[in-house]
């Protein structure tokens, strides 16, 4: 069996005609939920009979009015349930947390560098050079140069020091 490639008009061709079958489709569905809603309204909700005179009229308002006072209560009634039950359920999930308590995953050992962590965290847009070395000040060790007297010939030294005297008393 050879497997023959579709070309690409035929492609588009069978492309635009499921397209089209779909879209009639589409169509139906929603005249059908349009009609099944139509049905639905003239069932439940029949028409008003607005025959009669002004004072039968307010009082078919004021039926109209208490009865949809009383439905709020109730939705408002059931909402409040709702939430009650809901904020109950979220209660015993933190409860359940806190009893069986929280598995901790064994971890596994990374092999990863400072610079490598840091950029992984922050992105690719900041560098951080966690390289600390090249950040400290180059400082010249200074090493202290104590006047060292040159040992040398002795009378020599003497000498210096006779000449001091003589400075001294010729003055």
């Amino acid at each position: 069996m050879s497997e023959k490639k579709m070309t690409s008009s035929r492609r588009h061709h069978l492309k635009s005609l499921v397209l089209q079958v779909a879209l009639t489709w589409l169509e139906k569905e929603k005249k059908e939920v349009a009609e099944a809603k139509e049905a639905y309204m003239a069932e439940r909700c029949p028409a008003p009979d607005l025959s009669g005179d002004q004072a039968a009229l307010m009082e078919r308002c004021k039926k109209i009015h208490a009865a949809i006072d009383k439905i709020d209560e109730e939705r408002y009634d059931i909402e409040a349930k709702v939430q009650k039950a809901d904020k109950e359920i979220e209660d015993l999930k933190i409860k359940v947390v806190d009893l069986v308590g929280v598995k901790k995953p064994a971890l596994k050992k990374v092999r990863m560098s400072a610079d490598a962590m840091l950029k992984a965290l922050l992105g690719s847009k900041h560098t951080v050079n966690m390289d600390l070395r090249a950040n400290l000040k180059q400082v010249k060790k200074e090493t202290k140069e104590e006047p060292t007297e040159a040992v040398g010939d002795w009378r020599k030294n003497i000498e210096d020091k006779a000449d001091r005297k003589k400075m001294f008393e010729s003055s």
